[in-house]
């Protein structure tokens, strides 16, 4: 079984990939002129959903190369585009009838064609290569193959049964549109996370071409997601944070151990870690 990877993502990434290229000119030049980019524009967001979804958003390169990493703090807002559209469809779904099981498959359909499977693609790299590989030149050598091993096609039945039974759990709640939303942006919010603080595994590849973030473009990400979850969460907002936190300190840190580093495929595997986790918490709420 073949994986492929988004085009347009791959068009995103090359643009990016150029700016990388010229960062230090670049940089050198804000200093002569004594300015500073901004740490948002608004540019930053069909950016981030140019590069994390297969929806026709017009994407402007000049400025996403111009921005690079510095847009990744729109990666919650995309959570929160994607979510309302499953919110859509499965709220038209419930008005017309159809059965629980049917719509809670939906809200599993929905973000993966959004998407284009890409994090699902992650984990299926990440569980082939981090578990097949003795080595950490073997290990990325595994996550680069375009097949797939019996580590990755269990991670993705078993992500995929969590995510449903989460999913059916808090469907016919008053949780089902919070758990969704926090979900979503929460676990987006994780990969900026990862990308700020290690380091790339290796030389190229998707993670690479977009850079890393700085620090503050980071805590504009998480405020971003610490807003949300208070305003849908409530008073579990701390027990979901901490769930969170613990996701991507999990990932982190197997990452770090196995590769030394983060890649593209690592940032798609925690983000779909970090929803199993939140959903599964609104479940529990929900119970």
């Amino acid at each position: 079984m073949a994986r492929s990877s988004c085009p347009h993502c791959v068009m995103v990434a090359t643009c990016l990939t150029i700016k990388i290229g010229n960062e230090s000119a670049e940089r050198g030049e804000f200093l002569q002129k004594g300015d500073t980019p901004p740490l948002v524009t608004w540019a930053d967001v069909p950016a981030a959903l140019g590069l994390l979804t297969r929806l026709p958003i017009r994407v402007d390169t000049d400025a996403a190369m111009e921005r690079g990493a510095a847009s990744a703090w729109a990666y919650p807002i995309v959570g929160i585009c994607i979510a309302f559209i499953t919110w859509m469809f499965a709220s038209l779904f419930l008005w017309l009838g159809l059965p629980p099981l049917v719509i809670a498959t939906f809200c599993l359909i929905i973000p993966v064609v959004l998407t284009g499977a890409m994090h699902e693609d992650g984990l299926a790299d990440c569980a082939d290569g981090l578990w097949g590989g003795w080595t950490k030149d073997r290990r990325l050598e595994i996550m680069k193959d375009s097949r797939i091993g019996a580590y990755g096609v269990l991670a993705l039945v078993f992500s995929v049964m969590l995510r449903f039974g989460a999913v059916l759990g808090v469907l016919s709640t008053e949780v089902f549109w919070p758990a969704l939303i926090v979900a979503a942006t929460v676990s987006r919010t994780n990969m900026v996370v990862l990308m700020t603080f290690l380091p790339h595994a290796r030389e190229g590849g998707l993670s690479q071409s977009v850079g890393r973030p700085s620090q503050s473009t980071m805590l504009v990400g998480c405020g971003v997601a610490i807003f949300v979850t208070l305003f849908f969460a409530g008073w579990a907002t701390p027990f979901i944070l901490v769930a969170a936190a613990l996701s991507a300190f999990a990932c982190a840190a197997i990452a770090k151990v196995k590769i030394g580093g983060q890649t593209g495929d690592v940032l798609g595997a925690t983000q779909l870690v970090t929803e199993i986790v939140i959903l599964i918490c609104f479940a529990t709420i929900a119970v």
